[in-house]
């Protein structure tokens, strides 16, 4: 335990779970660095019988931690005359707004009890529609009408809208347990989820070259590029080729060795053109990722902006990132793989999962039954 200042704040490290960084000259004072990189300057006190936290606020701006420590003796000297501090916030949490809360959220919650890939489509309903839509508004005026319109304005795109509705709905009842809303309801319940239809969308060998063509001129954003090749030729879902290290490829043995995939570790037998295209990139000293992003040593995040782009230039605008997964299980039964074998390329834990493609080999199947009856009978004809 040491005082608490800039170097010791700063240099605190993130770990896997959260902890709290005390203060040696005043005990009671504190910094909570979380998974996320987050830093919260915090007291511990007794009050009503037990121990409380107030959260004095986030380090950076306006925060350092000598104001944090300022802050900390007036709170704490307000607490030893009989106040109790937290009351007063319970007003302010009334007044918090959807923004404010997101960030609480997305720190405390998502990041901390999420998969990455999980993680993911929580923020992305957060960024995209959640706080674009409600931003300003404070989180106890919310009304169920409101989530209903929100849903409505999504009616167009089904999966999104009902995803997104279970993101509100995880909010709202952690809203509830943090005492941003005291009114104990949920306006997202009862709001209906629309029906979504089970869509089967595979690549023809036509649309194969015109997306092919369309990479080839797409020039400008190379990594996207690499990335949407690497997911049409290894079947592998978005973000496990988004997060990909060079530390995961084994060129030798032709594999991918995903270690923390939808469904745990895998690993992925990759063929020569995959292997062409990952050899094709340039390898950066200070990042460890294989599709690199804007920030330094990161990934790219986001593959949906230059996706629509290119599907569009190639006549394919209703075709999904994940439709090339499909198209990639679609071509490997028509030469005939069996569901077993596209199970273990496509690193489903449950073959249930690989029989929705069951429909497709009953095609080959009559097609191939069709042409043998045809054969005979033509035999049969003298023909």
């Amino acid at each position: 335990m040491a005082k608490l200042s800039k170097k010791t704040v700063t240099s605190a490290d993130p770990t896997e779970k959260d902890y709290f960084l005390w203060d040696d000259s005043i005990p009671a004072f504190a910094v909570r660095v979380w998974p996320s990189g987050r830093k919260v300057y915090v007291i511990h006190y007794r009050a009503g019988g037990r121990m409380r936290r107030y959260t004095i606020g986030q380090h950076g701006s306006p925060w350092t931690a000598d104001l944090a420590r300022e802050e900390a003796i007036k709170v704490l000297a307000r607490v030893h005359s009989g106040e109790n501090p937290s009351d007063a916030r319970v007003e302010e949490r009334k007044a918090m707004t959807v923004r404010e809360f997101s960030n609480r959220f997305l720190d405390e919650y998502v990041d901390v009890h999420l998969k990455p890939t999980t993680q993911s489509e929580y923020k992305r309903a957060v960024d995209l529609f959640i706080v674009p839509k409600f931003g300003t508004w404070r989180m106890a005026d919310i009304s169920r009408a409101d989530v209903s319109e929100l849903h409505g304005d999504l009616r167009h795109i089904p999966y999104q809208a009902n995803r997104t509705l279970g993101v509100l709905s995880k909010m709202f009842s952690l809203a509830d347990l943090w005492g941003i809303r005291t009114d104990g309801l949920n306006p997202c319940r009862s709001v209906q989820r629309y029906k979504e239809e089970k869509r089967e969308r595979y690549l023809t060998q036509e649309e194969y070259a015109r997306l092919g063509a369309t990479l080839n001129e797409a020039e400008d954003m190379p990594e996207a590029v690499w990335a949407i090749r690497l997911l049409i030729l290894t079947g592998c879902r978005l973000r496990e080729i988004q997060t990909l290290q060079w530390s995961h490829v084994f060129f030798d043995q032709s594999e991918l060795r995903l270690p923390d995939s939808k469904t745990g570790a895998k690993i992925v037998q990759i063929g020569q053109a995959a292997i062409n295209v990952i050899k094709s990139i340039p390898r950066l000293a200070d990042n460890p990722y294989v599709i690199t992003g804007r920030k330094e040593g990161g990934y790219l995040t986001d593959l949906q902006k230059p996706w629509r782009r290119i599907r569009i230039a190639a006549g394919l605008s209703d075709v999904r990132i994940h439709d090339l997964r499909h198209s990639f299980a679609s071509d490997a039964l028509e030469m005939g793989a069996d569901l077993t074998m596209i199970g273990r390329m496509l690193g489903h834990s449950d073959i249930k999962t690989t029989a929705r493609y069951a429909h497709l080999k009953r095609e080959n199947v009559r097609l191939s039954t069709n042409l043998v009856s045809e054969k005979i009978s033509a035999a049969l004809l003298g023909r």
